[in-house]
């Protein structure tokens, strides 16, 4: 056992692929032989995911030694390498056909995300814009929270609850993505792309298409990626102004 113990240390990353391949493997066989396809393989992949990040401390189940990989694994870079392979299998000429309503989308969905994120900020009994403006930016997506928090000098600790609203929106994106997707007639990559603008949150986007149907991932992930950058160049200019100028002159 030590032997073994030492060979999956030393090749961390390889043992994390294998690792999620096994829960890959075994999520599908549970959803075609238990469940007769009802629930998506990749949805309960997800929520096993889900569930194992809450075992360890401050790093989830990568704070375990024998599965230390998974950090590397589930990092920042594999997961915009992902992004960015997913979206390069995208068909230019579907993307077009969402012409003015991918476009129309992604302002909507940053502004709608942006200020109910203000609003249940100033709910929660902030006062200062700079506050407001971060948090409002949190639920956007978990990188725009800390982009504009960072721009504007907030504290970390709003910093930090910028972050957390951000994840609890990818994490209820995929889990309820799968669950109303053919109520909200999400069945094609025109969908997908419009889908990805009003969402935007990019991990829980591609998560939840992926457990819906893995051919609209391409169409969700490119806006979802548009959305991040226009968050971070909206939320810490016009937004903010618009934010002051509502605290000075109307409040």
């Amino acid at each position: 056992m030590e032997i073994l113990e030492k060979i999956i240390e030393t090749n961390g990353l390889i043992f994390a692929f294998l690792f999620v391949g096994i829960i890959m493997l075994l999520s599908f066989w549970v959803s075609k032989n238990l469940l007769r396809h009802k629930i998506p393989g990749a949805a309960i992949a997800i929520l096993i995911g889900l569930g194992l990040a809450f075992l360890g401390n401050e790093g989830g189940l990568s704070d375990i030694p024998l599965f230390a990989g998974i950090a590397v694994l589930g990092g920042s870079m594999f997961r915009d390498f992902s992004i960015v392979a997913t979206a390069m299998s995208a068909d230019i000429s579907k993307i077009k056909q969402a012409g003015t309503a991918g476009v129309v989308s992604l302002f909507a969905g940053i502004t709608i995300s942006f200020f109910t994120g203000a609003l249940i900020a100033f709910l929660m009994g902030y006062s200062d814009v700079i506050s407001i403006t971060t948090i409002g930016a949190g639920a956007c997506t978990y990188i725009v929270g800390p982009v504009t928090g960072g721009a504007l000098g907030a504290s970390s600790e709003v910093i930090a609850i910028s972050i957390a609203t951000g994840v609890i929106k990818t994490i209820f994106t995929t889990i309820m993505t799968p669950i109303i997707a053919k109520k909200i007639k999400l069945i094609n990559p025109r969908d997908a792309v419009v889908f990805g603008g009003l969402i935007g949150t990019t991990s829980g986007v591609v998560a939840g298409l992926a457990a819906t149907d893995e051919k609209l991932v391409p169409y969700g992930a490119l806006t979802a990626t548009f959305y991040t950058g226009l968050g971070c160049l909206l939320c810490p200019s016009i937004f903010y102004l618009a934010l002051t100028f509502i605290n000075s002159y109307i409040l």
